[in-house]
């Protein structure tokens, strides 16, 4: 892949074969997804010592077994594959009692990886040895929120240095997950496309009337971190805002919201009611299922300002976002240019992107 030019004034964008090409998404997978942190769950299923949840690295797409244990409060994730003969070991939330059992040959593991037992190894040689404990995978946690990579490229910490400079004044542990405010959606498009719509409010005038009479549209800021991207949304006069502390170097603007993009696919919306957790799932090379998990932190301002009918502004997006898909595999559209102004977060995304996707 040619990479992104380092410079908006002269770059182009991903050409329409980036969204379109089925070796390029199965590609994407493995030089972007499975090289970076993904958003696995907060720690609701994990609060007591020795509770585990299994799940897979990324759905369908990258069905890597993993599970989640605690011990003593260290989070750890590891192989849910059975070191003799490939069993799943865990396959639903529990308890561990003692040690973990395969239940195919009796083989044990304690909860931090490591071989305990196996009947019936009279004869055996060179056993037991480190391939026979389970492999430990990179796993962090930040907040509540549980984070896992098979082969990380970057520092989890570059993640959120500069998050937690901005908004560190929130009490993000003490926000509670609802899930009847929480949706999956299903959306006919290529899931950088969607990130590309997300990380620019050029089109906010356009597609959202009503998101637009609460935004300060001239008054929109973006700011680009080397993994995540942050857009200010500048409340409108007499919107709802954030009741910034004095120690907020936001202090004296009316925020509406804190729209943070971390790479490759994951959103933090904050909102004076809370936050709104986006985790963008590639399906196929035209399809991703997007979620939204909802955490309320002040519940009288739930359908308020910016944070308002995040449902309405998810339907418009996806409209737009489908429709776009069907253009770009026209054989005429080649690739575009960025706006200096109003693209610096799409820009910034598209140069990760080619960087990855140029490593071998």
């Amino acid at each position: 892949m040619k990479k992104i030019d380092l410079d908006i004034c002269k770059a182009k964008t991903l050409s329409g074969r980036f969204y379109t090409s089925k070796t390029n998404f199965n590609d994407s997978i493995e030089k972007i997804f499975a090289n970076s942190w993904q958003f696995i769950s907060d720690d609701t299923m994990l609060q007591q010592d020795r509770e585990a949840q299994p799940f897979q690295f990324l759905d369908n797409i990258i069905p890597e077994r993993l599970v989640l244990i605690n011990n003593k409060g260290k989070i750890n994730c590891f192989s849910n594959v059975c070191t003799h003969r490939g069993n799943i070991l865990i396959n639903k939330p529990s308890k561990i009692k003692n040690t973990i059992v395969c239940g195919y040959h009796g083989k044990q593991f304690s909860t931090c990886g490591k071989f305990k037992f196996m009947p019936a190894t009279d004869g055996m040689k060179n056993f037991p040895s480190n391939d026979d404990n389970l492999p430990e995978i990179p796993t962090s946690k930040w907040k509540q929120f549980i984070f896992s990579s098979l082969d990380p490229k970057f520092n989890f910490s570059e993640l959120f240095t500069e998050i937690d400079e901005r908004i560190g004044w929130m009490p993000i542990e003490e926000f509670k997950f609802r899930k009847e405010l929480s949706k999956n959606y299903s959306v006919n498009a290529n899931w950088a496309l969607y990130c590309d719509n997300y990380l620019e409010g050029f089109h906010i005038p356009f597609i959202h009337k009503d998101l637009n009479d609460v935004l300060d549209f001239n008054n929109y800021e973006v700011e680009v971190n080397k993994y995540s991207i942050l857009q200010l949304g500048i409340a409108s006069e007499d919107d709802i805002c954030f009741n910034l502390p004095k120690s907020s170097i936001d202090y004296g603007k009316n925020i509406a919201a804190y729209y943070f993009w971390l790479y490759p696919n994951l959103m933090l919306n904050f909102y004076p009611w809370g936050l709104s957790v986006n985790i963008i799932k590639p399906v196929s090379v035209n399809k991703t299922n997007v979620v939204f998990r909802s955490y309320v932190w002040d519940e009288s301002k739930l359908n308020t300002g910016a944070g308002a009918d995040l449902d309405k502004v998810e339907l418009e997006d996806e409209e737009i976002v489908q429709q776009v898909q069907k253009g770009i595999e026209s054989r005429f559209y080649k690739s575009g240019r960025f706006s200096p102004k109003m693209e610096k977060g799409v820009h910034h995304f598209h140069y990760l992107i080619s960087n990855f996707m140029s490593n071998k």
